[in-house]
């Protein structure tokens, strides 16, 4: 039974969360009001949804709505009076505009990644709670001044765009820590910047041996391979679309960029003669002793990253885990990138704190902008490092030693200028 037919069927009257994907709707089904009293999430996504009816609001406990791959042109009027929404998807839509009062007061987080938007309200400042905005892959030219307001932001997806700069009230926002801006006008060409590292060796696809798939995320998979010289490694195969981060030819541009550290995932060669002409990357394959150190936010937690619930860190290793990470952001910084996504999940470590970073896939190239605000993106950066301070003191088995919490609470400062420099952190931990 379809889940259009098990509603019609009548779901038990307690439901939590309903989902209709893939059901070719034209129009909200009526069965959904039955369950007005507990409904909280509703994923519409991949129908062809034009509108949204006018008394949608009855379902008065709606927090999250999910509308992604449907027809719509404009951002629904009716969400702004939906009492209890904070979360909404309208990703891979037409959607060319967004009226103010399509803005729901309560919203935290808006996804409108992969449409044709061109403006933005300046109501959206006036949302206080917003703390997540994906707007990649749309044409705008510029963004509202009102997002100076919005003290409660951490997270924002710009890439893609039309933007030949970004407003410095955004880059002072005192919470603001994961920004991916590349591929904007504002941006070094991502084809002059391969062009450059093209001294890269390159390594056929009809030499390599896929064995198996090691993982999959937004902009490409990643496989075990096997050279024509027995030699095992990780290749990435980036998948040519446009992801919630920006465009894979800038992740293929900043991890070119980024060059070699201990605890960088490395690049060893460039793919060539893929079959459906997609791009690709040749790493080392990481040990099995290295584990992702947590799992990407959850839709409760928005923008914090989920940890495994049994894991612990002894004091050693917290510190050789955030001496390893500052480090190799210090060496990002120095080469001229921001990373834009530095969190746990993207982070493989040992039992011993050892660690690697990856994924460039929302890291921005700084050459081309203004140097006060390419010093402020490498401030978003360490309070991203903040961040990660908190959450593995959190985990550690024994009280932090205080040099290490006054780095942490340097790190998170909500004053951007105050904050020390990747260098000047990595420095310290050194030093403890």
């Amino acid at each position: 039974m379809n889940p259009l037919e098990s509603l019609r069927e009548g779901l038990s009257p307690d439901t939590h969360r309903l989902t209709l994907t893939g059901c070719g709707l034209r129009e909200l089904p009526a069965e959904v009001y039955d369950l007005a009293d507990t409904l909280e999430v509703l994923d519409l996504s991949g129908n062809a949804l034009d509108t949204l009816p006018e008394d949608l609001p009855r379902l008065h406990r709606l927090r999250i709505l999910f509308c992604s791959n449907n027809r719509f042109t404009r951002l629904p009027e009716v969400l702004g009076r939906c009492p209890s929404l904070e979360m909404i998807g309208f990703k891979a839509n037409q959607i060319r505009e967004v009226p103010a009062a399509a803005l729901p007061p309560r919203l935290r987080w808006l996804i409108l990644t992969d449409n044709q938007l061109e403006t933005l309200p300046e109501a959206l400042g006036q949302r206080e709670r917003l703390q997540k905005l994906a707007l990649a892959g749309n044409r705008l030219q510029s963004l509202p001044d009102s997002l100076a307001d919005c003290q409660q932001l951490e997270l924002v997806r710009i890439a893609a765009n039309q933007l030949t700069a970004l407003p410095d009230g955004l880059l002072a926002l005192p919470r603001l820590a994961w920004l991916a801006c590349g591929g904007n006008p504002m941006s070094l060409d991502q084809e002059a910047a391969v062009r450059q590292h093209s001294e890269l060796p390159e390594v056929a696809w009809s030499t390599l041996q896929c064995l198996r798939l090691l993982g999959e995320g937004a902009s490409g998979q990643i496989h075990h391979v096997r050279g024509a010289a027995g030699h095992d490694a990780a290749l990435k195969v980036f998948k040519g679309e446009l992801t919630s981060d920006g465009l894979p030819g800038t992740e293929l541009a900043t991890w070119l960029q980024a060059g070699t550290h201990p605890a960088l995932i490395a690049v060893q060669a460039r793919l060539t003669g893929h079959p459906a002409q997609a791009q690709g990357l040749l790493m080392p394959l990481i040990g099995a002793e290295f584990q992702p150190l947590a799992g990407p936010p959850s839709l409760a937690s928005c923008t914090r990253d989920i940890y495994p619930q049994a894991l612990r860190l002894s004091p050693a290793a917290v510190r050789q885990l955030a001496s390893d990470m500052a480090s190799a952001l210090s060496h990002l910084h120095a080469r001229g990138l921001a990373h834009g996504d530095f969190y746990a999940h993207n982070i493989l470590h040992d039992a011993a704190g050892h660690a690697r970073l990856g994924d460039f896939g929302a890291a921005t190239l700084l050459a081309p902008l203004p140097t006060a605000q390419a010093l402020a993106l490498q401030r978003l950066d360490v309070r991203a490092l903040g961040c990660l301070l908190e959450e593995l003191l959190e985990r550690c088995t024994e009280a932090p030693a205080p040099a290490l919490a006054a780095l942490r609470d340097a790190c998170l400062s909500p004053v951007p200028q105050q904050r020390p420099s990747a260098a000047e952190v990595a420095q310290a931990l050194r030093a403890q």
